[in-house]
């Protein structure tokens, strides 16, 4: 379709605006506002995808709540007639943005109030398309009195109380319902996180009781919609209406919204029964309640975190350059690039098989011991503590007694990556079995053994490879549902979330640990 000459031009000074904008400010100013915006095909194409839900010829009353310099509303200009549009409003709370974006549409209908869309009340009719991509702002960005009083206004405007850790996006969605017409469509770029953690639960009860859900389409994550913003991104389409009895909702992934990769129908019973909604379309079904989980198999934590790797991680050739007494070191992991192999094994002193050795500072004796027995050691440790941002003032540091004391986190015997890449024949979570004393950094997940699996475990070592090998046949796509994705395909496994991951299938494998836990009368469904 060929746009008229002042459509595509204005959309070219809009362009230009936008970089010129951005440019004005830094990169943590804008992470802090959540300014990411939308590029012009997404925007057009998610503008043509609403007018086509919109009854045929009705005139449009469109709102934009977070507006920007008006991706959304140029593209509304490029794909409606002109004489459709009865009217168009947008909110940008910066003047920055706000200020030359009236300038650059004031010969045209948009009517951009300069103010916080948080704070507003509806005036006039409502709308009856609203797209936005409100800000991304993330919930640390919120004080205490902020998130309350949004929290407040929001239970007033949809009837949902939304989550303190929500970001400002799920506050936006909220706080729209009034400013929508009975009966009408909004599209809200989003990211895609809140469909599969907890504080995205109480915008899915709105999604799901208070207006009628049509269809989420979940973006390729390899395919970031944003250069500047590593969030995979998700279009969340809703009608201003009661949701019908035996609704079904479209779950569609990669590709565009016109022509999906992937799409299938999934009941709003289904959705309000599952608490990952990033398993549609792909996932025939909900998530079968476990009866018993690799929670109730392992203490799983996170690796450790030393409040400055660069200070207390060395290899041995450091510690004797420095003269440091190695007693006052434990082993501890590298990276997983520099683990070859998903099976580490241990040489006479308990220390890894691998090329690149590392040791932890890792001491609880005062100071006045230290100077006394380690001289060498007290040096070392006094240059921590020198400069305005020494080692010893970090967050980290600082909270513990002494400074330099690390938590408390012994070799585990199986370790797990959580966070990696999806790749062709690769997986994107790695299992590793862990014969040596090395411990591990918070790159990794931590699976200790809980009793009975702990006692039956030393007494026949096999058993913990067992463990091992059931959680590296784990298919892929099943521990992806259960965790998260951010853009460039980037996946991360919480504690939380491997906790809760089904192991009937271990306990049945494992003739040694099932008349155990049947003892305890526990699990009798599942190890029957």
């Amino acid at each position: 379709m060929t746009l008229p000459p002042d459509i595509e031009t204005l959309e070219a000074q809009r362009l230009a605006l936008q970089a010129q904008l951005d440019g004005g400010k830094t990169a943590e100013d804008r992470n802090r506002m959540g300014q990411f915006a939308t590029p012009t095909a997404l925007a057009r194409q998610i503008l043509a995808h609403g007018i086509r839900l919109l009854p045929e010829g009705e005139k449009i009353r469109f709102l934009d709540p977070g507006i920007g310099t008006g991706s959304f509303y140029s593209a509304l200009r490029a794909v409606a007639p002109e004489e459709r549009v009865q009217s168009a409003t947008g909110f940008e709370i910066d003047p920055h943005y706000g200020e030359p974006a009236r300038q650059l549409w004031q010969d045209t209908p948009l009517d951009i109030h300069l103010t916080d869309f948080t704070r507003a009340a509806l005036e006039g009719q409502g709308a009856n398309l609203l797209i936005c991509n409100p800000p991304y702002v993330r919930h640390h960005h919120l004080n205490g009195a902020q998130k309350a009083a949004l929290q407040q206004r929001t239970e007033e405007a949809c009837g949902v109380k939304i989550n303190g850790l929500s970001g400002l996006y799920c506050y936006f969605m909220g706080l729209s319902h009034p400013f929508m017409a009975e009966g009408g469509i909004a599209a809200w770029l989003i990211p895609s996180e809140f469909m599969g953690v907890n504080y995205g639960r109480m915008l899915k009860r709105y999604l799901l009781e208070k207006v009628t859900l049509l269809q989420i389409h979940r973006y390729d994550p390899q395919d970031v919609q944003f250069d500047d913003a590593l969030v995979s991104s998700a279009v969340v389409w809703i009608k201003n209406t009661p949701p019908p009895k035996d609704h079904e909702v479209t779950f569609s992934y990669g590709g565009t919204l016109a022509a999906p990769a992937l799409s299938r129908e999934v009941t709003a019973n289904e959705l309000a029964n599952e608490a990952k909604w990033t398993r549609y379309p792909q996932a025939d079904k909900a998530t079968k309640r476990a009866e018993v989980t690799l929670g109730d198999l392992f203490d799983i934590k996170r690796g450790l975190a030393t409040g400055d790797n660069s200070f207390f991680i060395m290899d041995r050739a450091q510690i004797e350059e420095r003269g440091l007494p190695i007693e006052c070191f434990t082993p501890v992991l590298p990276g997983s690039r520099y683990l070859p192999e998903d099976e580490i094994k241990a040489n006479a002193e308990g220390f890894p098989k691998i090329d690149k050795q590392l040791f932890l500072l890792d001491t609880c004796l005062p100071e006045d011991e230290i100077a006394q027995n380690y001289p060498a050691l007290a040096a070392y440790l006094a240059t921590g503590k020198k400069g305005e941002k020494s080692v010893a003032d970090r967050y980290l540091c600082r909270s513990r007694k002494p400074w330099y004391a690390q938590e408390n986190r012994p070799a585990a015997p199986i370790i797990c990556t959580y966070m990696g890449r999806s790749r062709a024949g690769g997986k994107p979570f790695r299992f590793i079995l862990n014969q040596s004393d090395a411990t591990a950094c918070n790159t990794y997940l931590m699976l200790y053994p809980k009793q009975p699996l702990a006692h039956a475990a030393t007494q026949n070592p096999e058993i913990m490879r067992a463990a091992w090998e059931f959680l590296n046949e784990i298919d892929s796509d099943e521990l992806l549902g259960h965790g998260r994705v951010y853009g460039g395909g980037l996946h991360k496994l919480e504690p939380k979330e491997l906790r809760g991951f089904p192991a009937e299938d271990l306990i049945a494998r494992l003739p040694e640990i099932k008349p155990l836990y049947q003892q305890l009368g526990l699990f009798e469904k599942a190890v029957a």
